[in-house]
Order: C-alpha cells, then sequence, then structure tokens
C-alpha cells in the first residue's frame, strides 16, 4: 500500500474537501449554502434541573469567537497565518469551536485530519493537548496500541467533522502505514480515497511552488 509523504504546500478552502465544507455550511464546491445560517446561531435551552451551586465568576473576557473560528480554519491549511494569529493570542492554542450540533474542534484537530504534520508539530511544540486522532495520524503506533487496549470502544470514537480513526491513519500517509494496519486488524473498514491526498500526489509531480 502506498501513500504520499506530506508537503509544505498551502492549501485554499476548495481544496479542503468535506474537512470544512460542512461546518462552513458550504456546497459541494466551496459556494456558499443560501440555507446555511449565516453566522452561529445558538441552541435554545432553559434549564429542566438544579443549577449548579458554583458560580462562575466570569472576570475575564472570552476570547472573541471569530478570532477563534479563524485560528482553527486556519490551523487546516496556513501555518503562516496559524503563528501570527498565536503570536496575536497565546490562548487559541487549545480553543475548541462549535461548528454546530456539538461538531467541536481545535486548531490540531483541523490540522490532523488535513494531515498537516507541519501545523501539527508547531501546535504540539506550543503545548496544544494531543490527542488519539493526532496521534494515528503522526504515526503513534504504540500510543495508539495502548490507548485501544485500555478502552477498544475507541475503534470507533469519531473526531471532528466525522473522521475517524482509520482516516487519520489515512492522511498521515508512510509515517502512519503501520497504525492504519493495525486499526484495519482491530476492525477492517472500506478505505475511500482521500481528495486533497490525490491532489498532493499530482503536486509533487508537476511541482510548482517558487
Amino acid at each position: 500500500m502506498t501513500r504520499q509523504k506530506m508537503n509544505r504546500r498551502s492549501f485554499s478552502l476548495a481544496t479542503t474537501g468535506a474537512a470544512l465544507a460542512v461546518p462552513l455550511g458550504l456546497g459541494r464546491w466551496g459556494e456558499q449554502d443560501d440555507k446555511a445560517p449565516k453566522g452561529p446561531v445558538e441552541a435554545d435551552f432553559t434549564r429542566d434541573y438544579a443549577a449548579p451551586s458554583f458560580k462562575p465568576s466570569w472576570s475575564k473576557p472570552q476570547i472573541n469567537r471569530e478570532l477563534a473560528q479563524d485560528f482553527v480554519i486556519y490551523a487546516h491549511m496556513d501555518l503562516d497565518m496559524v503563528k501570527k494569529l498565536l503570536q496575536r493570542e497565546a490562548n487559541l492554542l487549545n480553543a475548541s469551536v462549535d461548528w454546530g450540533g456539538g461538531d467541536w474542534e481545535t486548531a490540531l484537530g483541523g490540522a490532523s485530519h488535513m494531515g498537516r504534520k507541519d501545523i501539527v508539530n508547531f501546535l504540539l511544540e506550543q503545548g496544544a493537548r494531543i490527542d488519539l486522532f493526532c496521534a494515528a495520524m503522526l504515526g503513534m503506533l504504540e500510543v495508539v496500541q495502548s490507548m485501544l487496549t485500555l478502552q477498544p470502544a475507541l475503534i470507533d470514537m469519531r473526531g471532528p467533522h466525522g473522521f475517524n480513526l482509520h482516516f487519520h491513519a489515512q492522511v498521515g500517509g508512510d509515517d502512519a502505514e503501520p497504525v492504519l494496519e493495525y486499526l484495519q486488524s482491530v476492525k477492517e473498514l472500506e478505505l475511500r480515497p482521500v481528495p486533497f491526498l490525490k491532489k498532493r500526489k499530482t503536486d509533487k509531480k508537476n511541482p510548482t511552488d517558487k
């Protein structure tokens, strides 16, 4: 099984495919879906249980939602912008955005399912909280094996946008091939081609980076 290694080329939103189309309310070709909300809408909620006795002080302002959103989006594709925004606000590092319906995603999560090892490694160096999906993408076989031994049900766990462990190992390329083989031995799945990996293969054959 041959897989393409990652390169450092930045990709536009159009090349991220399903990774961003659903949470951003984009159509099949990256066009804005008129039926999608124009901005985040908080679900209605009324407590039907006793309120917690602990009362948060809210002494510090929350990080701006739009800034956190931009940081997570750029983490899919643009290392320079990730560095720029993190320099502006260091506490963005582990910020998590709910794209709707509890589809939570951090910058590390976005970079991981895009196979962007350059962005992932930078975020980890800054102290981002590594998770099992990231470990699978990076080819950390012993970590993946240990976690699945501890809790076998994790084989069915899904990350941002529903991407599973197998998918993360796929986008990890050659380094993650042993992880993918292990995951397939635990639970064999039909592996579908990943569109942006095919594009990277084409880019390597026909390099255009200056």
